[in-house]
């Protein structure tokens, strides 16, 4: 019953929230997040005189915040199909590359510079070097540059970065978990390159089953037939140590070669909102205000987003002109890719797993305090720069045209 109530309290005050958001005109993703924060244990449980307002981040949040991840990677699946993909794969392999060079690069360097050593270099270059798929996604829907020109180059390199991080991750968790286990680490990467070959595969030969399988006269069938095959296939790659977003992203492309696209994303869009709700709640409410507390993790915190952000501006900037994109869109693009999420956090839970083996206790929960602050600053102000792109836009286009 205390679960149900907590469940209650999430929904209403992400209800309140919405409104709130809608009345000031602002995107609603940062309110999400600063309301998990404000009712999470760490915060409402230490500052109210009651628990009726504290949420907990029960199982069913937790699910609920990987469903939100999964429902928005179909989604940009929905509007980035094979033929799409594979028609870009020459502009997407550039501006990927650029984003990862840039990017995890200079990731590389200030995790050497923050923590002084080499493999917490590197779990700190992905934290820093991969945008939030989930995020930026629902930003653009929100904004409606979804079926804008600058949506190209943001969806393929998001792509590039969900494949690169999908062999990261099975690298990271390996080193972290043995140090110099490089047969776990070969196995891990072969069963994920495996498992998105089958994806790849079944995307492009079983356009026919996936028309087949939405053949019906029921929107409730319908529903449940492709909730049923995105989260069984993302929580399959899940188990094998695949992303779930990178698995529901192919899955999401294999039914955008159906012809029933537009149905799909009028019945699934209530689905989608309400768990993505969900998962930046959860974002929130896993924050612990305490884990700031540390004058060395704050000022972390703000050496990486000095540094970062401009890095992401050029990269996504030059990824806009791989794609022949002028300068005010292509600022767009590289205002679209500061979000940071999901993913970094998923690389600081790697490090905590590790603490004691592949890594020292102090340093892991050094690196999962800067990753939660990090997400949680470079969320909010990448949705804002999304907002309000247009003095940006602006500006470098003056500077360009001059």
């Amino acid at each position: 019953m205390a679960d149900l109530l907590e469940i209650g309290v999430m929904f209403a005050a992400l209800a309140l929230m919405g409104v709130a958001a809608n009345r000031l005109n602002k995107s609603v993703i940062p309110f999400y997040i600063v309301i998990g924060m404000l009712l999470s244990p760490a915060v409402a449980g230490e500052l109210l005189s009651t628990e009726l307002l504290v949420v907990e981040p029960t199982e069913f949040i937790v699910i609920g915040a990987e469903l939100g991840i999964v429902f928005l990677l179909f989604f940009l699946g929905l509007e980035f199909n094979l033929d799409r993909l594979l028609e870009s794969k020459e502009r997407i392999g550039k501006a990927g590359t650029i984003d990862l060079v840039i990017n995890f690069g200079a990731g590389l360097i200030l995790g050497w510079f923050l923590f002084g050593e080499p493999l917490a270099a590197f779990l700190a270059a992905g934290i820093v070097y991969i945008s939030s798929s989930a995020i930026i996604t629902k930003s653009l829907i929100d904004l409606g540059w979804i079926a804008n020109d600058e949506a190209g180059p943001m969806l393929g390199t998001l792509v590039y970065e969900d494949l690169f991080i999908a062999v990261y991750l099975a690298v990271a968790a390996a080193l972290v978990a043995g140090g110099d286990d490089v047969v776990d680490a070969a196995v891990s990467v072969g069963t994920g390159m495996g498992f998105i070959l089958v994806l790849l595969l079944a995307v492009y030969f079983g356009t026919a089953w996936f028309e087949r399988t939405l053949a019906v006269n029921s929107n409730e069938f319908t529903v449940l037939r492709v909730i049923g095959i995105t989260v069984l296939i993302a929580g399959g790659a899940l188990a094998l140590g695949v992303s779930e977003a990178v698995a529901a992203f192919f899955v999401g492309m294999a039914f955008s070669s159906t012809s029933h696209v537009h149905e799909l994303e009028e019945l699934l869009e209530p689905v989608r909102d309400t768990f993505a709700a969900v998962f930046f709640f959860w974002i929130g409410l896993e924050t612990d205000p305490a884990l700031f507390a540390s004058v060395a993790v704050v000022l972390a915190i703000a050496i990486a987003v000095v540094v970062t952000t401009p890095t992401k501006l050029v990269s996504g900037y030059l990824g806009g002109r791989v794609y022949d994109l002028d300068a005010r869109r292509s600022t767009r693009v590289g205002l679209g890719m500061v979000t940071r999420g999901e993913f970094s956090l998923i690389i600081a839970t790697i490090a905590l797993s590790g603490a004691g083996a592949g890594i020292s206790v102090a340093t892991a929960n050094e690196i999962n305090a800067f990753a939660v602050g990090y997400v949680l600053f470079m969320s909010i102000l990448g949705t804002i720069l999304m907002q309000y792109s247009e003095p940006f836009e602006e500006f470098v286009t003056a500077r360009v045209e001059d």
